[in-house]
């Protein structure tokens, strides 16, 4: 038996809802960065809040995170549509998709509290820039918990169910965010490193006066 054959025997390709799921998954940072960029060039959305640009980005946040619970759901729905595995039907198997779940958890809600709504929804694109960078937990484990957090819970999710499928989804997750951070890193060191050559230059220009 093929390698291809074995695959799909154990994820049910035919089934809309696995590509609605993975559909959902690639849109949901395709537009927030979309969104935030357009933001940050044009000023819309705080435009469209009469110049508030907090408020402005706390709909996006609003936004972003109810995007995110939709996508949960409907990656949950595709689940219930797939084949299960012997072998991530097992006790060990869930425990271990539970430790996941929590783990990811733990990662995404502290990044959460340690940069604040407008830091980890793109407040950097309204202008609402962090005084400095934050090293501590979870950012001394890694560099993007949100992200890594969030798939995480995915590959959890998966185990929780016994779905060779979730796991599929999962490895889509994982590209896609790194996709993402390829495009957001950049940029998001640019807006800071824009600031720092203002603050040096207001500087040099109160040494000359």
């Amino acid at each position: 038996m093929s390698s291809s054959s074995r695959l799909t025997d154990m994820v049910d390709f035919d089934q809309k809802s696995l590509l609605i799921s993975a559909a959902s998954i690639a849109f949901n940072p395709l537009f927030w960065n979309i969104v935030a960029r357009r933001e940050y060039r044009t000023h819309f959305l705080t435009r469209l809040f009469g110049g508030n640009r907090r408020a402005a980005c706390y709909f996006l946040a609003a936004t972003i995170f109810s995007l995110g619970l939709f996508r949960d759901f409907l990656y949950e729905r595709a689940l219930r549509h797939q084949p299960s595995h012997p072998l991530l039907s097992t006790d060990l198997a869930t425990y271990a998709g539970y430790a996941l779940i929590a783990a990811g958890n733990v990662l995404v809600v502290s990044s959460t509290w340690a940069l604040g709504i407008t830091g980890t929804f793109l407040g950097d694109y309204f202008g609402i820039l962090m005084d400095s960078m934050v090293t501590g937990f979870p950012f001394n484990v890694t560099d993007a918990p949100m992200y890594y957090g969030s798939t995480m819970s995915f590959l959890g999710t998966a185990l929780v169910y016994g779905k060779p499928a979730g796991v599929l989804i999962t490895a889509w997750v994982f590209l896609v965010y790194k996709v993402a951070l390829a495009y957001e890193n950049p940029f998001t060191a640019a807006i800071y490193a824009k600031r720092e050559r203002e603050r040096a230059g207001q500087k040099g220009g109160k040494k000359e006066l």
